[in-house]
């Protein structure tokens, strides 16, 4: 196990960073995040003198660690990887000791099953942390062939310092997208403050005339009409903006989501039922559906002891339903936490709902349904 080594004249070029902003300057032109990842290890192959690179990553959007780039390498090879720095210690060791490691053979009991093909005995397999400022991104997996000369110190360093580079990059993209999820916070108070000033206040003077108990005079009446006509107009107006934030793009599936979280939560005991998976999503409902999958599976592995995890989908009146269902409710049913009540706003920005609870004892149920014909 070595660690970087910072060598008497520790430097990294000022072409070697060119080219790094040149690299990533690539991805302007496509939003993909696995393509910024991906260049991100192709900079750190052509810096550092790298044949493969394959960057590991916690994903807030699939929540979960998984491999978000490649360079050298099919990315598809790492497609069902179950990663964490529980799971790879040398991953974890290179995080907290902030530190470049390289893993040889003996080490390959720290590396999950399917990726031990990828180490050999004369092969230098190097593990670098993607931190900063004391906050963990993920870790870069780089190799080179045998025939290829054993790390110096200096090409130690240059990862090292490519890791600090890589993750500042990384951060600062999250900032930029945070400033967008601000703006969008900002237009949500927008919003109710547009809804309360617009509707609720006329609803509200209806509601005195009405509470008053006074003989109403056709004059009255038609007042109260038109002003029930104008809050529902402001209202209708006032919805066509977004109520909520949406759910991020996750560039998979839902049936691909499950078959995932049936290898990943196995005491679950995930199943699918008959005809579901001929139930076609639209593109733009796919990161909400994903979204309450995946908390209503939490849920149920953290807060229950199910023997059974049901998801079924159907479409029914041009609506799309999607009900998760665990018969793991022992006692009395926790309250839900924030994650579901977030995608219940998100729904509503659909016109869909989505509730949830036990619906009969020792079965908690997590339903939504959303009307298809508002995508």
């Amino acid at each position: 196990m070595e660690s970087h080594t910072v060598p008497p004249e520790p430097t990294v070029s000022i072409d070697a960073l060119e080219t790094f902003v040149e690299l990533l300057g690539r991805v302007e032109a496509s939003p993909n995040t696995d393509d910024f990842y991906s260049r991100l290890c192709e900079a750190t192959c052509k810096l550092a003198d790298m044949d493969r690179a394959v960057i590991f990553r916690y994903d807030g959007a699939r929540r979960r660690v998984r491999a978000a780039g490649a360079y050298g390498i099919d990315l598809e090879l790492f497609a069902d990887a179950q990663v964490t720095v529980e799971t790879v210690q040398v991953a974890r060791d290179s995080l907290v000791e902030d530190r470049v490691i390289e893993i040889t053979g003996a080490m390959v009991e720290d590396v999950p099953d399917e990726y031990r093909p990828l180490i050999t005995a004369t092969n230098t397999l190097v593990c670098t942390p993607m931190a900063a400022a004391g906050r963990w991104l993920g870790v870069i997996l780089s190799d080179r062939r045998p025939d290829r000369p054993p790390l110096s110190d200096s090409e130690r360093y240059v990862l090292w310092t490519l890791g600090k580079t890589a993750a500042l990059a990384a951060f600062a993209r999250q900032a930029t997208n945070k400033q967008a999820q601000a703006r969008q916070l900002q237009e949500r108070m927008d919003l109710a403050r547009e809804v309360h000033e617009s509707v609720i206040q006329r609803l509200f003077g209806i509601q005195l005339v009405f509470s008053s108990q006074a003989e109403l005079s056709a004059a009255a009446r038609q007042r109260i009409a038109a002003e029930l006509q104008a809050a529902l107009h402001d209202l209708r107006r006032a919805l066509q903006r977004p109520l909520a934030r949406q759910a991020p793009e996750t560039h998979t599936t839902l049936l691909e989501e499950i078959d995932r979280l049936r290898k990943e939560h196995r005491d679950l005991h995930l199943v699918l039922t008959d005809g579901s998976d001929a139930v076609q999503i639209p593109n733009t409902l796919e990161p909400l559906a994903q979204s309450v999958l995946a908390e209503a599976v939490r849920n149920a592995h953290k807060h229950a002891a199910p023997t059974k995890v049901e998801v079924s989908l159907r479409t029914h009146d041009d609506t799309l339903t999607l009900d998760v269902v665990n018969d793991g409710v022992r006692g009395r049913a926790r309250q839900s936490g924030m994650g579901l009540k977030l995608a219940a706003l998100e729904a509503l920005q659909f016109g869909g709902i989505v509730e949830f609870g036990e619906r009969e004892p020792g079965k908690w149920r997590v339903r939504l349904a959303v009307p298809l014909d508002r995508t």
